[in-house]
């Protein structure tokens, strides 16, 4: 268990850092059904890649050393899940996606609360 789920956050920390870059590198025409953005909306979207990309190397991080940084993988876990959140909410103001965006709207809503199970089950225990 806890091999595959190292493996899984690392697989996690590498798509990330390469969705990162995308943005860096092309800025918003990295995202599918994009549409031409003034300097400041492409300005922002570079600024959020970065942040992106370390969210990836925490996850990098945390798969290193998984029994014990459990609680780190909760915390971003539950960033993912506050980013699926807002995924949600601009898709009922706004309307529906690309339905690309659809599918990762649902991972971003069910992979947080898979991922504190499975960092629970490879915990180490505390020590007493």
């Amino acid at each position: 268990m806890r091999q595959a789920f190292q493996a899984f956050l690392a697989l996690f920390g590498v798509i990330v850092i390469a969705i990162s870059l995308a943005h860096m590198a092309i800025g918003p025409e990295a995202v599918i059904g994009a549409v031409p953005v003034n300097p400041t909306m492409a300005g922002e979207d570079r600024f959020l890649a970065g942040l992106l990309m370390c969210y990836g190397i925490a996850l990098l991080w945390c798969a290193r050393d998984v029994q014990c940084k459990c609680i780190y993988v909760n915390l971003l876990a539950a960033v993912f899940f506050a980013g699926g959140i807002g995924r949600l909410l601009a898709a009922l103001l706004d309307g529906a996606p690309h339905p690309f965006y659809v599918a990762i709207l649902v991972l971003e809503l069910a992979l947080p609360p898979i991922m504190v199970v499975a960092a629970k089950r490879v915990a180490e225990p505390a020590n007493v």
